[in-house]
């Protein structure tokens, strides 16, 4: 099961944005990127809750919101912040091309599994 919440963080108004909208203001490489890295994450765990904001999208492990996944969707890249846990700080990267989406994926794995 793939959770998508919004934390109430943000406002319910119709001004919120969807991810359809973040698509629409790539580019097609990083479109396509971004679209792999969704699925990939979706599939690490049925605790995985996906929650859209106006600049980024945000991957969380369970309602505790373990956050540990960060992701800025610009014109032709794709900024991502890894979050391994509270007490490091992210790692951040920017991909622009799909051979550098395969090592993000590993570190994407690696943080998930390391967010108790």
């Amino acid at each position: 099961m793939y959770l998508h919440m919004n934390f109430g963080l943000i406002s319910n108004k119709a001004r919120d944005i969807s991810f359809e909208s973040h698509l629409s203001s790539l580019e097609q490489e990083p479109k396509q990127i971004l679209l792999e890295i969704r699925d990939f994450v979706k599939a690490l765990g049925s605790n995985v809750i996906e929650e859209i904001r106006p600049h980024r999208i945000v991957y969380a492990k369970s309602l505790t919101f373990r956050t540990f996944l960060d992701i800025q969707p610009r014109n032709n890249a794709l900024v991502i912040s890894i979050r391994k846990s509270r007490t490091e700080p992210p790692s951040v990267n920017t991909i622009q091309s799909p051979l550098q989406s395969a090592d993000i994926k590993t570190q994407i794995a690696v943080a998930y599994n390391s967010i108790k």
